[in-house]
This record gives C-alpha cells, structure tokens and sequence, in this order.
C-alpha cells in the first residue's frame, strides 16, 4: 500500500503554495466525490458486499488493498501517459473500493444518523489532516522514513488481522489499528512528497494524497460510527 522514496529536505518551513493547495484541493475533492458515494450505496445490495467480504476479516482486508493498490497503480499510470481514460478507470476503482467499505459501515446505521456520521466523520479527518500537514510543513526534516514505516504497520496489520481471523480473535483490533496507523504515516510520507517535489505531477500527487485521506476518512467513520450507536443505543 506504499511505496518508499528517499529525499532530502529542503529546509523550508511552513506554508502552502498555490502548487500545495491544487494537490490538497484535488485530493479533497476526491474524497467528496467519494463520500457521497458512501451515501448513495449504503442504501443498495453493495452495502451488504462489505458484510459479505468481512465475514474472514482478512479476505477483506487482502480483497480491498489489491482493489486500493491496483487503482491507484491505473490511475497513475494513465497520467503518467497522458491517457485519460486509463487514468479516470483507475480513479473509479479507487472511489468505488473506499465508497463501497464506506457505505458497508455507514449501513449499519439508522437513516437519520448517516449525514451526521459522515459529517463528523469527516470534521475529525480534516482535523487529523491539518495536524500532519501542520508538523510536515513546520519541520525542516525529511520524512522518508514514514514511507518506510508506513510499509510495515500495513504488513504488520495484515499479519495480525489474518492471526486473528483464524487463530486469536484479539488481535483482529490491533490489526486494524496498524492498518490505520499506516495510512496516518503514508499520509504524513504523501504531504512530505508535495513539499520537497515541486516537479512532479500535481496530479499523481492529488491521487496519493487522496488514498491517504480516504485511508485515514473509513478508519475514522467505524469509530464515529461506534460512538453514534452506543450513544443512541
């Protein structure tokens, strides 16, 4: 789920330029579009795919990083070429693979909690967002190390998710929060490329970002979600 690049900083410290905030405006935008597909499923048999896919929490967890993985992989390729279609293809499968988890959890909720699930959902991930940014941007450092980092909580959330699958069930939730914890480093590693990358596509970029926040959006939507229920439980 993420790859490793190695850089140096460029000593500068915080602040946006108009180059930032087109990546940051596209990811965000992304994950609009991805919301309200979370919305509009959670009321159609998709919702119930989800439910379907983690009845063996890591077949769900392998069949949505090869879906993550694989169109992200498209999408960057198709930039990278200048092919629209390919790129759009590979957009799709990432908004569709984070719109259908999505709206498999948002379902479980009652109809008049799910805008404000979302809602707050999405208050807390720009939240944690600008706080990464916030220390990206404020330290004069490289943070390639994240990407590396990032690697292995994925690998050692995967490991502890199929442990528990089969063998101890206590560990399924110490999985998941490598996997989240993943995508807050990868999403720290993302920021960190748009700083000291000035030449790279803004567009890929967007892309990786957006994987990254979206990452971060679903694990943060399971625990609104939980806080929604018990509180009107």
């Amino acid at each position: 789920m993420s790859s490793v690049e190695t850089g140096t900083s460029s000593g500068h410290g915080f602040g946006l330029s108009s180059r930032d905030v087109r990546v940051i405006s596209g990811a965000t935008g992304l994950l609009v579009v991805t919301i309200a597909v979370m919305y509009a499923m959670a009321t159609t048999p998709l919702a119930a795919l989800n439910r379907q896919l983690f009845a063996y929490p890591i077949v769900g967890v392998l069949v949505y990083g090869v879906a993550i993985g694989g169109g992200e992989y498209v999408a960057e390729r198709g930039v990278e070429r200048g092919d629209l279609g390919i790129a759009a293809l590979g957009t799709g499968i990432l908004i569709l693979a984070f719109g259908i988890f999505g709206a498999g959890v948002l379902a479980i909720a009652p109809l008049d909690l799910r805008v404000e699930i979302l809602a707050i959902s999405a208050a807390v991930t720009a939240i944690l967002t600008a706080l990464v940014a916030t220390y990206v941007y404020g330290r004069a450092k490289s943070f390639a190390s994240w990407g590396t980092y990032a690697t292995y909580a994925f690998l050692g959330g995967i490991g502890a998710i199929a442990i528990g699958t089969f063998v101890l069930p206590e560990l399924l939730l110490v999985g998941f929060g490598l996997v989240f914890l993943g995508f807050m480093l990868r999403l720290g590693w993302e920021i960190w490329r748009v700083r000291e990358n000035r030449t790279a596509s803004t567009t890929i970029q967007a892309i990786g970002v957006y994987v990254a926040i979206a990452g971060v959006f679903v694990h943060v939507l399971q625990l609104v979600l939980r806080y929604a229920l018990s509180r009107n439980g």
